[in-house]
């Protein structure tokens, strides 16, 4: 995994140029954002289980077809592998806030996992809007947390809603 500062050194490095005002510019907003990405990442922590007890509740509220016979997550089971996939989601756009850059969703949530749901019949359409779900309720926890400079909160998550999303709709 790479940070934002380690992703933007590489890419000059690989071009053998100098950092020139964009890369200062890219560097100054990531220093000025760190400790609300810290701070954002700690509020989230320290309420994830509620985040995801939350957005599960939403989602299944608003899909109860998911947890009736033949849905996604009917049974127990499927229930709770949903729920954890939830968390994965949650903790590691937190990795990704406080990295600043998102190749951590890349290696480690979304390769291969539309392949992986398509072989458990798990539907990605539901899981996409769970993920919508999880951003909103986050953005208002971390508003609540007092947070202000949280423009950072949405890019782990729309980034995972565009890579899974259904895109032959």
């Amino acid at each position: 995994m790479q940070d934002a500062i380690t992703t933007l050194i590489k890419n000059y490095d690989v071009t053998g140029r100098y950092l020139d005002r964009d890369a200062m510019d890219r560097l100054k907003s990531y220093f000025e954002t760190g400790t609300a990405r810290v701070q954002a990442a700690a509020a989230v922590n320290t309420n994830a289980a509620a985040i995801v007890k939350q957005a599960g509740s939403a989602l299944f509220s608003d899909l109860p077809e998911l947890i009736r016979p033949g849905g996604s997550a009917y049974t127990t089971r499927r229930y709770a592998a949903c729920l954890r996939d939830m968390d994965y989601y949650l903790r590691y756009a937190t990795y990704a806030w406080v990295a600043g850059n998102t190749d951590v969703l890349n290696e480690r949530v979304l390769a291969g996992l539309r392949e992986t749901y398509n072989s458990l019949n798990v539907a990605i359409g539901p899981t996409v809007i769970g993920i919508g779900i999880l951003k909103d309720i986050v953005r208002t926890r971390v508003a609540e947390a007092g947070i202000e400079n949280s423009a950072f909160l949405d890019e782990p998550f729309d980034h995972m809603i565009r890579e899974l999303g259904e895109t032959d709709v």
